[in-house]
């Protein structure tokens, strides 16, 4: 175990993918020089656990997942680990999915932890959101009706007009009960999940759990969902294509999700580069 180990906490889409949703031959290679040397690898995503394990997977980890954007905090190899899963009350979700209906939103999807319910049927958002084999998790039809239980999180399709009107709408109506973001798909999508969750609950809960200092925690993102987590850990990078707004608060910025910026600032940083198994 190296003296000087560090947690490192990777975004997804946007940030270790390509635009192709793939993660390349040279981050990966870096990320898992990272592990061997003893540095712990965790993922943070918005995603579902079901969308995140390909990865999770590709990249040989053995460590806790923050998924929903630290609404769903566990560990996918140790079933024994302190799961810990912030739903939001089914009843402020029911209030919000009546709203949406009085907007005339584009559809509405609502997942608890891995089952899906979609408002109404739609191939494009099938496609985008769920894969073929994952067909028997979801329940298509009026989520007032089928929504039994209090979900994870929430996505929001609402018409472009209508965008900032319904998120001005829940900050007024429900602000001390829920979070909400916004980030396309390749359509405006708004994400409601509980008041208080955002990646830094799970990046606090796993630090603690491997007894890692804040000062080594080092966060790459690229969006509005990670900014808290960027300003929590001590090295908190940006991605050459992140939002102004998460720019400004990173202590540093690397290049981009389609130029290896994880893999470049993890050679530089930990001095991985070095290795003669590595090759750019």
């Amino acid at each position: 175990m190296p003296t000087n180990r560090h947690l490192v906490a990777l975004d997804l889409d946007g940030t270790l993918l390509t635009d192709q949703k793939e993660i390349s031959t040279y981050t990966k290679s870096i990320v898992q020089q990272a592990m061997k040397e003893g540095h712990i690898v965790v993922i943070a995503t918005g995603r579902p656990h079901r969308a995140s394990i390909s990865y999770y997977d590709q990249l040989g980890l053995d460590t806790p997942m923050v998924n929903f954007n630290g609404a769903l905090i566990h560990h996918p190899t140790d079933h024994k680990w302190d799961v810990l899963h912030t739903p939001l009350p089914n009843r402020t979700a029911k209030k919000i999915i009546q709203t949406c209906y009085d907007f005339e939103v584009e559809n509405i999807f609502a997942e608890i932890k891995d089952n899906m319910y979609l408002d109404r049927f739609d191939q494009q958002f099938l496609d985008i959101f769920t894969e073929p084999e994952q067909e028997d998790l979801i329940t298509v039809g009026s989520l007032k009706n089928h929504l039994a239980e209090d979900p994870t999180s929430l996505l929001i399709h609402p018409k472009a007009h209508h965008v900032e009107e319904l998120r001005k709408y829940l900050d007024d109506k429900h602000a001390s009960i829920i979070e909400h973001r916004k980030w396309g798909v390749p359509w405006d999508i708004i994400e409601v999940v509980r008041k208080g969750i955002n990646k830094a609950v799970g990046l606090k809960k796993i630090a603690h759990y491997y007894h890692i200092p804040v000062e080594n925690i080092i966060a790459f993102g690229d969006e509005d969902n990670d900014l808290e987590m960027i300003e929590f850990a001590g090295v908190g990078v940006s991605m050459g294509n992140a939002i102004d707004e998460l720019t400004k608060i990173s202590n540093y910025q690397t290049k981009t999700n389609e130029e290896d910026g994880i893999g470049n600032f993890l050679a530089d940083y930990l001095k991985l580069g070095s290795n003669p198994e590595i090759s750019k």
